[in-house]
């Protein structure tokens, strides 16, 4: 059945729920051919730019419709999101939105040829099949997986300067099956990361140790592992940890699991955000949310920097100075040590990974060669393995 663009506009200007998709190009353009003069130069202009947006897409305009519906952040997923209800007028609007947006993304290059009095144009586009308004349904009714809005697509965030949660362009891509060595230790983050997925009982971790040993791709392996089950990271500085009770506030009506990490995590002395840090742990109820664990890593345990000068005194100072340098590491229920490998774990590591790379080279001399690389870099470590195998390719 030929669907009438003219009643199909009239909607699209009406739209209540899904109002922000008409600020997306694509929908804007497909607006300013419906608003220019019928098969005039405008018009045929029109459409040039509405298919530039779908091959900017992927060249599908079902496709390019459906991903943008997912992320579309409005009134009606929130509520459901909140699990608070939805109005009645919400409800019917969205329906019928939906409806209209079926129609929308089903369009072919016949339909608009035949809007201009046009022959088909020669900028033709890919169209699919389906139902739009059920395949949205059946989103929203998992929304807990799949969240909504800018955390439907990307599994990684990071803060901008003044605390927008940005997804991260590329983000790491690591995979649990890519790693070799520490299966015990990454095991134990994994079962407190599922632990915190199925609603039980979960902590904040402290993954600590040598550099180079893969503490911070653990964090954005699991990430990446159990996406698909509603995990997402955002990735805070030291010096935003002050925007910290903002991201929770954020994120705590949101059915999707949030990770905070905090790479690389080392204080100062008189480091003002040592005990902004600590009290969060603590769970101030400024800065806790429910749906929310922090992660965080660092290259020593204690995590404040210390000197000899900093125990001097009497013993009642001494211990004092201990105590406060240990009591942030103490905050978080699980900490886990990655430690630099011994000889025999760090060949192993050279080994699987020749493999996996198909270097085909005897083993006492691959031995020798990976020995000889790390001693040039002062230290055996999973990295310097890996840079190992890159220098071989």
């Amino acid at each position: 059945m030929k669907t009438d663009i003219r009643q199909l506009y009239n909607k699209m200007l009406g739209f209540a729920v899904f109002s922000g998709l008409l600020q997306r190009p694509l929908f804007a353009r497909f607006l300013d051919f419906c608003a220019a003069e019928r098969g005039t130069a405008a018009q045929l202009r029109a459409y040039g730019d509405f298919v530039h947006e779908i091959y900017a897409g992927g060249g599908n305009l079902t496709e390019c419709v459906c991903r943008f519906l997912f992320e579309d952040e409005n009134i009606y997923v929130k509520s459901i999101a909140a699990d608070r209800g939805v109005c009645p007028h919400v409800l019917r609007a969205a329906e019928e939105e939906l409806d209209a947006l079926s129609l929308f993304s089903t369009l072919s290059p016949a339909d608009l040829a035949a809007e201009m009095g046009h022959p088909p144009y020669q900028a033709g586009f890919a169209v699919g099949k389906g139902d739009l308004r059920a395949a949205y349904e059946k989103r929203v009714a998992d929304i807990g997986r799949h969240g909504y809005g800018i955390f439907a697509t990307s599994p990684m965030f990071s803060l901008g300067e003044t605390g927008e949660i940005l997804p991260i362009r590329s983000p790491d891509r690591s995979t649990l099956d890519r790693f070799v060595g520490y299966a015990e230790e990454r095991a134990r983050v994994i079962a407190n990361t599922i632990a915190f997925l199925d609603g039980r009982s979960a902590t904040n971790a402290l993954l600590y140790g040598d550099a180079g040993t893969g503490k911070s791709s653990t964090v954005k392996a699991i990430v990446n592992e159990f996406f698909d089950r509603g995990l997402r990271l955002i990735e805070m500085r030291k010096d935003q940890l002050f925007l910290l009770p903002h991201v929770m506030g954020e994120i705590a009506d949101n059915p999707l699991k949030f990770i905070i990490f905090i790479d690389d995590l080392s204080f100062n002395k008189n480091d003002d955000t040592f005990s902004m840090l600590k009290a969060m742990l603590e769970g101030s109820a400024s800065a806790r949310a429910k749906n929310a664990v922090i992660y965080a890593t660092s290259n020593r345990r204690h995590i404040v920097k210390e000197s000899f000068s900093d125990r001097e005194g009497d013993d009642l100072h001494r211990n004092d100075t201990v105590q406060e340098t240990l009591s942030l590491s103490e905050r978080f229920g699980l900490t886990v040590l990655f430690a630099k490998p011994e000889k025999r774990l760090y060949l192993a590591i050279v080994h699987e990974l020749a493999a996996r790379a198909g270097i085909k080279k005897d083993a006492a001399s691959l031995d020798t060669e990976a020995e000889a690389f790390a001693l040039r870099r002062g230290y055996r470590s999973a990295r310097c393995a890996e840079q190992f195998i890159e220098s071989l390719l």
